[in-house]
């Protein structure tokens, strides 16, 4: 696996040009005007609050989940995973502007497989969303054989979803695996059996806050 566990840049290395073209142009306009730079200094303040990227301490709990995202909790249900055909709960993580857009994976696992689907651009926090919207969905085994997928839901203003795992990966929970630019969402789809930490409408911190406990035994 070639994408990094920490320590990282504090500042994801995704937002590089983007940070560096926003200061270019505010320091080019303030050669300029002083007064018409400030907009586009609040403007380079933002894009870098945006890339932020701070590492994160987990639980070793050994059947947590952990989050794979900053946010909101925006959907808790039992439902279909669509990637799987199977029963599963599904944990939605809506996050907004202000949010880490770094993603993480929730547990330990080897990547099964990763599928990349085009889509629209409806308002991640819809659960149409979760279907509809381009997205790309990465399937996990645990050791102990559970199954746990984990998709990046790209949102209203989301137009790049990033995703450096590929299949025969191994990752560790925490271990940065993607990274959606700007609004968008994180959906869990967990074994039956799994039992919530979250509820809707909960704030979250990617790998600091555990979502679910995953079942003892395989069903």
């Amino acid at each position: 696996m070639n994408t990094p566990h920490y320590p990282q840049p504090l500042i994801a290395r995704e937002g590089w040009p983007f940070i560096a073209g926003s200061i270019v142009i505010a320091l080019l306009v303030s050669q300029w005007s002083l007064g018409w730079s400030i907009p586009l200094w609040i403007i380079a303040v933002f894009v870098l609050q945006f890339f932020r990227d701070p590492p994160r301490a987990g639980s070793t709990e050994p059947n947590a989940v952990l989050s794979p995202a900053d946010g909101r909790i925006v959907v808790v249900e039992h439902t279909q995973d669509p990637y799987g055909n199977r029963d599963a709960l599904k944990i939605s993580v809506f996050m907004n502007v202000f949010n880490v857009h770094s993603n993480r994976s929730p547990v330990d696992g080897e990547v099964l497989s990763v599928k990349y689907f085009p889509g629209k651009f409806f308002n991640a926090s819809l659960d149409k969303a979760s279907l509809e919207n381009e997205r790309n969905a990465m399937v996990l085994q645990t050791a102990s054989g559970h199954i746990v997928t984990a998709v990046q839901v790209a949102g209203l203003v989301a137009k790049r979803i990033l995703c450096y795992a590929k299949p025969g990966d191994q990752l560790a929970r925490g271990q940065r695996y993607g990274f959606i630019r700007f609004g968008s969402r994180v959906d869990v789809y967990l074994p039956p059996g799994s039992r919530p930490r979250v509820a809707i409408g909960d704030i979250v911190s990617a790998t600091s806050t555990v979502l679910a406990d995953l079942p003892e035994t395989i069903s």
